[in-house]
């Protein structure tokens, strides 16, 4: 196993154990309810947007699913925590890009810091559904979709 792997495989647990920012924010300036149907990932993102600069001031979650699921959120609140919407949607597209292969952050500028270690889910397809729901949730908290979101 390698050192990446073995990291990866650790800060996955202990997000999972212990996740940051898992709380409901009263009255969030943004919220969104997302699923992921085939894992079973039921989430929903809280959002605290200063109107005033666009920077996200607080972010948290609440909910349950899988532990790629859960880590991706948490490490999602702590990283984007703030940042501007702006840097937001574009770390949330570098995320996407790189979890289905598209964007390899050895060799491509980005702006994804410690979000890399989520790069070996392209190898599991079926995974990214799991890495990503959190950041799907967040674009429809950002975008007010009051209907939800769904990986399907």
């Amino acid at each position: 196993m390698s050192y990446d792997k073995e990291l990866y495989q650790q800060v996955i647990l202990d997000h999972n154990r212990k996740p940051r920012n898992f709380r409901a924010i009263e009255n969030a300036s943004h919220s969104c309810h997302g699923v992921n149907p085939l894992c079973g990932d039921d989430i929903t993102v809280y959002l605290n947007v200063n109107e005033d600069g666009g920077t996200i001031d607080e972010l948290s979650f609440q909910g349950s699913g899988c532990a790629i699921s859960k880590a991706s959120t948490s490490l999602m609140t702590t990283f984007l925590k703030g940042r501007s919407v702006e840097e937001a949607r574009r770390i949330k597209e570098e995320f996407h890009k790189m979890i289905l292969g598209n964007l390899d952050p050895e060799k491509e500028e980005h702006h994804l810091g410690k979000l890399v270690l989520f790069a070996g889910i392209r190898e599991y397809p079926s995974r990214t559904k799991c890495a990503s729901l959190a950041w799907h949730t967040l674009v429809g908290a950002l975008d007010k979709k009051f209907d939800g979101v769904s990986t399907e």
